[in-house]
């Protein structure tokens, strides 16, 4: 796997690094939750590790076991905490250009609180 180049700069880094303030839901060592600055439902939170991964397959790739249990335990804390696991949520991953990936820094948006109906239109 090729090891993509991770921009030190990009808004969730500095938003690790306490440059840029953000409502803080969730937090431990592993990741950071925080609501997502244009939500798409009721619920939508950004679930990101605090290692410097610039998608899912670097982290897939990249991360280690307890950098990976860590940061997936925290998204269903993230979604236990917020009362969504009864009803139900979704979780997406965009991954690079084609994904519209637009933060180059691996991030999970959790969607909830309505019926979001099916993923892509048919």
């Amino acid at each position: 796997m090729s090891i993509p180049s991770y921009d030190h700069n990009n808004i969730f880094a500095r938003i690790l690094r306490g440059e840029i303030p953000c409502t803080k839901i969730y937090e431990d060592e592993w990741a950071l939750a925080f609501p997502d600055i244009n939500p798409q439902a009721p619920v939508h939170v950004l679930v990101i590790p605090k290692g410097p991964y610039v998608n899912f397959a670097h982290f897939a790739g990249a991360a280690s076991g307890p950098e990976v249990t860590g940061y997936v335990r925290a998204i269903g804390v993230v979604a236990d905490k917020l009362g969504v696991t009864v009803d139900g949520f979704r979780l997406l991953a965009n991954t690079g250009s084609n994904a519209h990936q637009e933060v180059p820094h691996l991030h999970v948006h959790l969607f909830a609180g309505r019926a979001l109906g099916p993923m892509l239109v048919k």
